[in-house]
Order: structure tokens, then C-alpha cells, then sequence
């Protein structure tokens, strides 16, 4: 069966982002790749897990992390489950496979002062270039919104009469987040230069390159690592790292957990869970210098 019609599947049935059934689709390529290379030209829809087990012990071998490796797994699961649905194939091969271990992963939010330094003290907002990536730092501490989502964000769902933006997430949920009155300023100064450009391709995404065409995800990233490894000494600074800053310190100062669930866009609350370590450590401080007994 043509991969077309299980991408068809994803985007029309599941309502999958473009960037979610691209990835299944290279995950898909790439293990019809190893059976082109290893097994003779073997389809994938003929395939056992004998081949499937070899694929995956020559992606640990390639030192790609556990993490990423059953992702893939998952990948082509998904296309098995959907043959099985289609009647096309009797049983997932992948039924039994148990996913390999992966360690807890911690991530380390920046800390309020590193945010304050980037914030309002790394970049002198002169031109185009420079207003856009200080309201993209902004708008991620403000907002707490995946990376993706800031790259497809449209002109129209910023709504600063009504203070709030919307946003297109997974699954093509769509939520509306509360904009701060700084990050406001910031947006209609960058709107200003925007509307100088001399040409504008995309012109109903937000976000763009100074030749006017839509920002991309690795630019995006650029920009984060650039003005944070400047001030943080943290190993990993990326987009994702201010999100968790995000979440961490609204839960610091208290915010409800459904609350913060809701702005991250996340489905579950086990999936906001693991950024409370941080707030637990916080509470105990409060515990710690409030409590009478504590202090005998």
C-alpha cells in the first residue's frame, strides 16, 4: 500500500499537524531504506519483527538515543495498526515489542534573573531582525508556546485589542493565551518594522525572515541559543527550555496545575506533571521559613 493514503490517514482522520505526519513518514522511509539495504527489497507491509528488532539494534548501534529510536517504533506501529484497520494485514508484528528504557529527563529551566539579562538587557531593539527576536524571546516566556506553534503562527490570531493570541497546537486543537501588557509593546513594535519590509511573500504568517518569507524552525532555535548561551551557562538552551521556564515558574508562584495545563496545551496532566519538581522545591523552601515548628 502507498504511504499517500497512510498520510491521508493521519492528516485527514487523526488531524495530525503537517510537521507530526512528516515525521512519521521519514521514521516510515528510513526503515524502508534499512530493508532495501539489508533484506533483499523486502515491502514494509511484509515484514516481521526478526527485520524489525535488526532495524532497531543497528539504531542503538548509530548511538541515536532510546528516546528517538521509539519514536520510530512507534511510527511504524501506527502505519501496521492502520493496514490491520484497513484489512490489509492480519497482525501487527510490533504487538509484543516492549520499548526500550528511557532515563528521566530532566530539563533545567532558566532562572528569572537569566531571563531578566536576555530580556531587558541583550538586545538593543534597532531594526527589523532585532525586534523580532526579542518579541519571539517574549512571547515564549509569556506564553509558554511549542516551537511549531510559534512558526505557524497567522497575523489573525493576534488579537491585541482583546489582549490574547490563538494558537494552533497538537491535533490541530486550537487555544487562546492571555498576552502581558510588555509583550503587547513588544509585538506592535515588531509589527512596525514588519511593515517596512520591502517585500513580503508570506504575508499572512507573523513571524518572518527579513527577505519576508515564513521563520523556520532551526532559525528559531538559532536565535534562542544565541542571546542564552550568552547568559546561562546551561548546557541546552532552546526554545523548549523557556517553555519549561514557562511552566516552572508560573507553578512557583502558585498557579493552579489544570490552569497550566490548559496554556501548555497539553492533553493530560501527567504531561504538566513533570515540570512540578521545580515548585516542589520551592514550596519546601516556603515550608521550610513559614512553618512554626520549624523554628524552635
Amino acid at each position: 500500500m502507498s504511504l499517500k493514503r497512510f498520510s491521508d490517514y493521519l492528516s485527514l482522520e487523526k488531524k495530525y499537524s503537517n510537521h507530526t505526519v512528516t515525521a512519521y513518514l521519514r521514521d516510515l522511509e528510513m526503515f524502508k531504506d534499512f530493508l532495501v539495504e539489508c533484506h533483499n527489497k523486502i515491502a514494509i507491509n511484509d515484514a516481521g519483527y526478526s527485520e524489525i528488532r535488526q532495524w532497531i539494534v543497528e539504531l542503538v548501534d548509530s548511538g541515536i538515543s532510546n528516546r528517538t529510536i521509539n519514536r520510530k517504533v512507534s511510527s511504524l506501529s501506527s502505519y501496521y495498526k492502520f493496514l490491520q484497520k484497513a484489512e490489509l494485514l492480519d497482525v501487527n508484528p510490533l504487538n509484543k515489542h516492549k520499548a526500550l528504557k528511557v532515563g528521566k529527563k530532566i530539563h533545567l529551566p532558566f532562572s528569572e534573573e537569566e531571563l531578566k539579562i536576555v530580556i531587558e538587557n541583550s538586545i538593543d531593539v534597532v531594526d527589523f531582525e532585532t525586534a523580532r527576536n526579542k518579541v519571539i524571546i517574549e512571547l515564549f516566556y509569556a506564553t509558554g508556546i511549542r516551537r511549531i506553534e510559534l512558526v505557524n503562527l497567522k497575523l489573525t490570531d493576534l488579537d491585541l485589542s482583546n489582549k490574547q493570541i490563538k494558537v494552533l497546537g497538537k491535533r490541530n486543537k486550537e487555544r487562546y493565551i492571555p498576552l502581558i501588557e510588555t509583550l503587547i509593546i513588544s509585538l506592535k513594535e515588531y509589527l512596525i518594522y514588519r511593515g517596512d519590509l520591502t517585500k513580503i511573500e508570506d504575508k499572512e504568517n507573523l513571524f518572518l525572515t527579513k527577505k519576508g518569507i515564513k521563520i523556520y524552525e532551526m532559525l528559531v532555535y538559532r536565535i534562542i541559543n544565541k542571546y542564552f548561551s550568552n547568559a546561562s551557562s546551561k548546557a541546552k538552551c532552546s526554545p523548549h527550555v523557556l517553555r519549561h521556564s514557562f511552566a516552572t515558574h508560573l507553578l512557583n508562584e502558585g498557579a493552579d496545575l489544570n490552569a497550566v495545563k490548559e496554556l501548555l496545551g497539553h492533553t493530560s496532566l501527567a504531561a504538566t506533571q513533570v515540570y512540578t519538581h521545580n515548585s516542589i522545591s520551592e514550596l519546601k523552601k516556603v515550608y521550610a521559613k513559614s512553618h512554626p515548628r520549624n523554628h524552635s
